[in-house]
């Protein structure tokens, strides 16, 4: 993984991803799910392109309605599910547009397309459309496991050095289970709350204390 922010969906996402032709059976679905431990596949069709998602729910729709008596108003009220009840491929079974996500777009841009659309997993695609791989939830959470050391070593390079070039030696970055904290004097002000928003922009940052002081501030305040 990328040890600078932000990270992109191509640098959490599942590279090996188990997907369904439009045609594979239903049977074929339930097997390919059961096998590798997933909840929805992708369809694709031509050259990797992915036109829908199967997942669970999609197929238990079937077992759903097995054994109730249809009425007139509830076959129109639940028209699409009866579709899915008596369908067989993954071409009638699968909810479509697939909901994709680009592999550039960014972790907080994934997270928000999840909770948009309510799932909890994302085919990964590229500029022609094509599948590259898959994205959770759980896999979002992996900045969280970055170490200390690399966190406090990308606020000291992007926010530290490049914001208070003369003040960096007295900065002092300390971090603890993801935990920033800025200590140290600086001589612009007006930059602290800058630098307290760029280290809370850094993946993998729990929390941060910014501590940081501008004494040159501090005495012209006291003297007005």
């Amino acid at each position: 993984m990328d040890r600078r922010s932000p990270h992109t969906v191509d640098d959490v996402m599942t590279s090996t991803v188990v997907a369904v032709g439009m045609d594979a059976q239903f049977k074929e679905i339930v097997t390919a799910m059961k096998q590798w431990h997933v909840t929805a596949v992708p369809v694709l069709e031509g050259e990797g392109h992915v036109v829908g998602v199967v997942s669970e729910a999609d197929l238990l729709t079937k077992e759903e309605l097995r054994d109730e008596e249809p009425t007139m108003i509830g076959q129109k009220e639940r028209l699409a599910d009866y579709a899915k009840a008596g369908a067989v491929t993954a071409r009638d079974l699968m909810s479509s547009p697939a909901v994709t996500v680009p592999a550039v777009a960014t972790l907080p841009q994934a997270a928000r397309l999840m909770a948009q659309h309510r799932v909890k997993r994302l085919p990964v695609v590229d500029e022609q459309a094509v599948l590259k791989g898959i994205v959770s939830r759980s896999d979002l959470l992996k900045v969280f496991l970055r170490p200390d050391a690399d966190l406090a070593a990308e606020v000291r390079r992007e926010v530290v050095d490049r914001f208070f070039p003369v003040s960096r030696a007295g900065i002092l970055v300390v971090v603890e289970k993801g935990c920033v904290t800025l200590t140290g004097s600086v001589r612009d002000a007006t930059l602290i709350p800058v630098a307290e928003r760029l280290t809370r922009a850094v993946e993998g940052v729990v929390d941060v204390r910014c501590d940081l002081i501008a004494p040159m501030a501090v005495d012209v305040a006291s003297r007005q």
